[in-house]
This record gives C-alpha cells, sequence and structure tokens, in this order.
C-alpha cells in the first residue's frame, strides 16, 4: 500500500495526465494481506492496529483526494480491498476470466476500501449485502451488469484493447482534472466519512482477543488446506 501511495504522490506532480493501474500476471490484487497483519498483531495488538488503520486510511484517502483519472484494467481475481478500491478509480476494464470477491466475514473483518458507501450506491443495497456481507463471488460480466466494471474484453486481446481505448492522452491536463473534480466533487466528504468510520471498525477488530482469535482461526485453515 505504501509502494502503491508514494507512486501515486510521484505521479500527481509529474507531467503525466493519467494513471493506468494494472499488475504483471494473472492475479490484480488479494487484497490484505492476513499473515503480515497476524504476525504483527501477535506482538503488541493495540499498538499495531493503530498503524495498520493509519496505513489503509492513508491509502484510501489518496485514491479518494487524487485529482488525475486513474484508469484501472484488471487480470484475473480482485479480492477484498483489491475489488472495494476498484469505485474510487475512474474507469475499470476486466478481462472475461476477471473475478471480484469482498468475502469479509470470512476472514473475521469488516468492510474497507469505502465499499459500505460506494457498494450499494452502484449496485444497489441487495447486491452490496451479497458482495459484503455474503462474500458472493462476481465474475467479470456481473460486475459489469452491476456497474462495478465499466467493459469487459477477450483476455487474448485484453492488453491491445485497453491501449486502443486509452483516448485521454491527447486531452488537455487541465480539462481532465477540472472534468474529474466536478465529478467527485459532492462525493469526497462522504467518502472521507466513510473511510473514517470502515478504518475504526478494523482498528476496533484488530485490537479485541476475539477478533485475534477469528484471524488466527483463518490463517490456520489457509496453512491446513495448503
Amino acid at each position: 500500500m505504501n509502494e502503491v501511495k508514494s507512486a501515486l504522490e510521484i505521479a500527481a506532480v509529474d507531467d503525466s495526465k493519467f494513471v493506468l493501474l494494472s499488475v504483471v500476471g494473472s492475479v490484480f490484487c488479494c487484497g490484505l494481506d492476513f499473515d503480515i497483519i497476524v504476525k504483527h498483531l501477535k506482538y503488541n495488538r493495540k499498538r499495531a492496529s493503530v498503524k495498520l488503520e493509519d496505513t489503509i486510511k492513508n491509502f484510501v484517502n489518496f485514491f479518494i483526494v487524487f485529482m488525475k483519472p486513474v484508469i484501472v484494467s484488471v487480470k484475473g481475481p480482485a479480492i477484498g480491498l483489491g475489488a472495494s478500491i476498484l469505485p474510487l478509480c475512474d474507469v475499470v476494464w476486466a478481462n472475461e476470466k476477471a473475478w471480484f470477491q469482498t468475502p469479509y466475514t470470512r476472514f473475521g473483518q469488516s468492510p474497507d476500501g469505502c465499499s459500505t458507501i460506494t457498494f450499494p450506491k452502484i449496485m444497489g443495497r441487495a447486491a452490496a449485502n451479497e458482495m459484503l456481507i455474503n462474500g458472493w463471488k462476481m465474475n467479470a460480466q456481473e460486475a459489469c451488469d452491476k456497474g462495478l466494471v465499466s467493459q469487459v474484453f477477450w483476455s487474448e486481446t485484453f492488453t491491445q484493447e485497453v491501449m486502443v481505448r486509452i483516448q485521454i492522452t491527447s486531452c488537455n491536463s487541465f480539462v481532465l482534472e477540472n472534468s474529474k473534480a466536478l465529478v467527485c466533487y459532492n462525493m469526497n466528504v462522504e467518502l472521507k466519512q466513510a473511510n473514517e468510520r470502515e478504518c475504526e471498525v478494523l482498528k476496533k477488530i484488530w485490537a479485541s482477543a476475539q477478533g485475534m482469535e477469528y484471524m488466527l482461526k483463518y490463517v490456520q485453515n489457509k496453512i491446513d488446506a495448503f
């Protein structure tokens, strides 16, 4: 998260007109690494939970306030924060093999990435609850139908399709940034408040004995399955 945030900080002040967020390989993002989180929380739960909260909150807030357009190309799975961050970006393209899941309750976690606000607004409350509470695994076409994804392309030609559709390179930077600002103007305060609430709940879960026990159980089950 800190590395992505640092890259965005550089992009915010250089002469680029937009950011293309993509990956090398077949997985877009698996979300938070609970093995690492558990290791941090084992030693000083209260202190580590505050640090983790600040890291996630700052990461998400940077997407909220980032002025240049962010285009995302999703290949493969986007899980947890990797899926919840997508509505904070401006254009999301996916190949047909991509899928999206936010199985927070299975991890003993609560939603993040402002998804408690963005998901209900984008896909309706019922579908948002299926994602955030029930852990619905949504395929690329379903994500497109629900508004989480802009367009879906074939895997074989995905990169070419993305590059062809990036037409804003010829646009004026001033126009791009101000157009985005107008679209986001009424949402930013609400998104920041949602991020604050979500991170506060996560901190409470991480600092609690019950939350720690559930995460340890999840990590152990994953090890046993492996």
